[in-house]
């Protein structure tokens, strides 16, 4: 395991390596993580640089906003807006949390002006390529089955 940032290991044959074995990366830059869609729901999986293995769900919060408004003229604060998207995301992750916590990740909230999110993180060995290819698929052989 590594302690998110293994100095021996660097984040280009990683990333070079998932993109050739793992198919539907979105584009990035070299220096940024790497991201996939996931079936389920508003699921995103990522790789980061630092050595993580994150399983996201999250919401703009403009496009919380239009979901609200609903056409009407009505300005919601960021506060409410935020409040809001907490309680939807809410619903959207109960269905996956049990089996994310007993897979070791450990959950976080991470919010901004702009969205918020809620992210499972794992630790993940970039020494291990194969072993991080194994986690990726099953991950999302995880979100495209029907949850128990």
């Amino acid at each position: 395991m590594n302690d998110n940032q293994d100095s021996t290991v660097s984040w280009e044959p990683v990333r070079d390596h998932l993109l050739k074995h793992v198919p539907g990366w979105f584009s990035s830059s070299p220096e940024e993580a790497l991201t996939l869609q996931l079936d389920d729901d508003e699921w995103l999986l990522e790789v980061t640089p630092i050595g993580l293995l994150v399983c996201q769900a999250g919401y703009m919060l403009e496009d919380m906003e239009s979901i609200l408004s609903d056409g009407t003229a009505e300005d919601l604060g960021s506060d409410e807006l935020a409040k809001q998207a907490k309680f939807y995301l809410q619903q959207t992750v109960s269905k996956h949390r049990r089996r994310l916590l007993t897979d070791g990740f450990a959950e976080r909230i991470e919010m901004n002006d702009e969205f918020v999110a809620i992210l499972f993180e794992q630790p993940v060995d970039f020494q291990d390529l194969p072993a991080l290819v194994s986690s990726i698929q099953q991950a999302r052989s995880r979100f495209s089955a029907t949850p128990s």
